[in-house]
């Protein structure tokens, strides 16, 4: 329970963008820990983060050549507030970089706030590489570099974007991409594409076949090791019941999928994209204004969220998520912004909050379900985890 208002974690966006592998008993063992870390300054940061990105994969999606694209560089960026980051090694020396988990991109890179020093494995391509993410940005010098995930988990030479300079990545050194290949597209002169991290632990014999599965867990700390990026097949440890695939569709990792909120549906079979790198939910408007509407929503003016009253989250209803026929709800409690922080965004300590997208499904998703990425079978898949309808907020 909680008193006076709770905040929704849903924003309202447009998005014109679409969307079996093994299971490993850990054996070797192929994962390496995600920590959850909040860099939250206000609501209106949080919320406009995930607009700015949302913005970004529109404009990738309907435009692959490089000057359309470039149209965008110029654009403010609004720092990542909420990530999950892998510690990972690079050279020699295996020298440590905090790295963001992005679903959303492909590109792998390093020296946002520890700078990079070249050591005996690395080899100075000469090619230029830039990424614009919206929320973000860099660029920089490609280099190939030793990288260790873990012990199990060594490339040998992996492409690596070393950042001459980067906006909107303080408190991290860059990012670990695993989105599709195709991502990396016009990113680095001289190449076409560069290979990603899974591409390389497939190619060297590391892995069996290119899938990534993610676990996160939902939590009311600024900073908690409590997720697993898992390569090569899926962790049975940390899901129940069956995984549910679905075909990937358009440029990123795209599903489609219907949304109802208790018998009301509020987005007809749709597309749109699952993305690590984006905090809240995003549903298209008529959809995104549906849910306020039957939720009570109103607008915040200190966080730019949506809170609801206690009544009100009392008399929430599952939003369910139909996604390659199986249903994946929503609690009323996974719906709303977890309570001990919303004094990080602006909220009062009794708010909670809410967000919408076409969409994308970010972390408020992600944290209650079990994803697969599968590039070997492309497509997607999603199971029950024990935090599904964990009160964890």
């Amino acid at each position: 329970m909680f008193s006076a208002t709770s905040l929704l974690a849903f924003i309202a966006i447009a998005l014109d963008v679409a969307a079996n592998p093994v299971v490993i008993d850990r054996s070797p063992v192929l994962s390496i820990p995600l920590t959850k870390i909040h860099n939250i300054t206000s609501g209106h940061n949080l919320v406009a983060s995930g607009l700015a990105r949302a913005q970004s994969f529109k404009d990738r999606a309907k435009a692959h050549d490089l000057a359309e694209i470039r149209k965008r560089q110029s654009v403010p960026v609004i720092n990542e507030v909420v990530s999950y980051i892998a510690s990972v090694g690079v050279g020699a020396s295996d020298t440590q970089y905090q790295l963001i988990v992005d679903t959303g991109s492909s590109n792998t890179w390093v020296g946002a706030t520890t700078k990079y020093v070249p050591s005996s494995t690395s080899t100075d391509t000469g090619d230029r590489v830039s990424v614009n993410y919206g929320s973000g940005k860099f660029s920089g010098t490609e280099y190939s570099d030793e990288v260790t995930l873990s012990s199990s988990l060594v490339i040998n030479s992996q492409s690596i974007g070393v950042a001459s300079s980067s906006e909107g990545f303080e408190g991290t050194d860059g990012i670990i991409g695993i989105g599709p290949d195709d991502l990396t597209e016009d990113t680095v002169s001289g190449v076409s594409t560069v290979p990603t991290v899974t591409d390389n632990l497939f190619s060297q014999g590391t892995i069996a076949e290119k899938v990534v599965a993610i676990s996160f867990e939902p939590t009311t700390t600024d900073e908690v090791t409590n997720g697993e990026l898992f390569f090569g097949g899926t962790d049975s440890s940390k899901f129940t019941g069956d995984i549910t695939y679905t075909k990937r569709t358009g440029f990123y990792w795209g599903i489609t999928q219907t949304v109802t909120y208790g018998s009301t549906t509020i987005m007809s079979s749709s597309a749109g994209i699952v993305d690590t790198g984006t905090t809240l939910l995003y549903l298209e408007e008529t959809g995104f204004n549906t849910y306020i509407k039957a939720t009570g929503g109103v607008l915040d003016n200190e966080t730019g969220l949506y809170k609801i009253t206690t009544a009100q989250y009392n008399a929430l209803e599952n939003l369910v998520f139909t996604i390659g026929g199986t249903e994946f709800s929503l609690t009323p409690n996974a719906q709303i912004w977890p309570r001990s922080l919303n004094t990080a965004i602006g909220g009062s300590a009794s708010s909670a909050e809410e967000d919408g997208f076409n969409f994308i499904n970010g972390y408020v998703f992600l944290e209650r379900f079990y994803s697969v990425y599968d590039t070997t079978n492309n497509r997607v898949g999603f199971a029950t985890t024990p935090f599904t309808t964990a009160n964890t907020n």
